[in-house]
Formats: C-alpha cells, sequence, structure tokens
C-alpha cells in the first residue's frame, strides 16, 4: 500500500514567486504573518484586565479621596491623574503647593497605601498642570 505524501509547505518567497509566473495574486497580505489562532475568551479578559473594564480602578478611588489625603488645601490644586508602573501622577496647578506635597510625600505616599486597591503604590509623580 502506497504511503500518503503530506502536502509540503513552501516558504513565503517561493509561495510568491510561483503566484507571480502564474500571474496569480496572492492570498496572503505581504506584511502579515501566520500567526496562531487564540481562543476570544482568553483575549477579552486580557483586554478587561488592561483597561480595567466592569472593575473600579485605584485612581478613581484616590480622587474620591484624595481631599482627606492632601487636606482640603493641597486637594484644592492638585489632581491625581494616572496609575501606571505603581507610580501615581498627580497634576498641581501651584508651585507652592507642588512644593509642600513634594516635601510631605512619604507622609502621603502612607496615606495612598492605606487605600484599599492602592496598598503597591511606589511613589509620586508631581508635574505642573
Amino acid at each position: 500500500m502506497p504511503r500518503k505524501r503530506e502536502p509540503h509547505a513552501f516558504s513565503r518567497l517561493a509561495e510568491q514567486l510561483v503566484a507571480d509566473l502564474r500571474g496569480v495574486p496572492s492570498d496572503v497580505p505581504a506584511r502579515s504573518r501566520p500567526r496562531a489562532t487564540q481562543p476570544l475568551s482568553g483575549l477579552m479578559e486580557a483586554l478587561r484586565q488592561e483597561y480595567r473594564l466592569g472593575r473600579d480602578a485605584p485612581e478613581y478611588t484616590l480622587r474620591e479621596r484624595w481631599r482627606e489625603i492632601v487636606g482640603a488645601a493641597a486637594a484644592a490644586y492638585s489632581h491625581p491623574v494616572t496609575l501606571e508602573r505603581n507610580l501615581l501622577l498627580v497634576l498641581v496647578s501651584h508651585a507652592v503647593v507642588r512644593n509642600e506635597l513634594f516635601h510631605h510625600r512619604d507622609l502621603i505616599l502612607g496615606r495612598i497605601r492605606e487605600v484599599p486597591g492602592c496598598e503597591g503604590v511606589k511613589g509620586i509623580n508631581l508635574r505642573m498642570g
């Protein structure tokens, strides 16, 4: 009984040359790269985690409690914006308030770490804005 031969997979360059020789358009775009198919559920969960869909982000909690963390006077001139790589970006609109927050950053960081979901915050980045 003869053995069944499996189809030979040619390189992309060889397939493109044969397609050009025959005058047949290629099925695969020139710059695409074949990848393994992934299940949609895993992909959706990764997107939910990355963009925090359906979950309260720590930034929202910090914005709500910012007044009690830094005080009413400093909260009037500052605003926590994002939490990336465990660094909190805070925009400050007054130089004196920025200086005050900078000098008390260890105390403020301790208060931030007491907020649920913010235990891993490593530092504060103060920017004028």
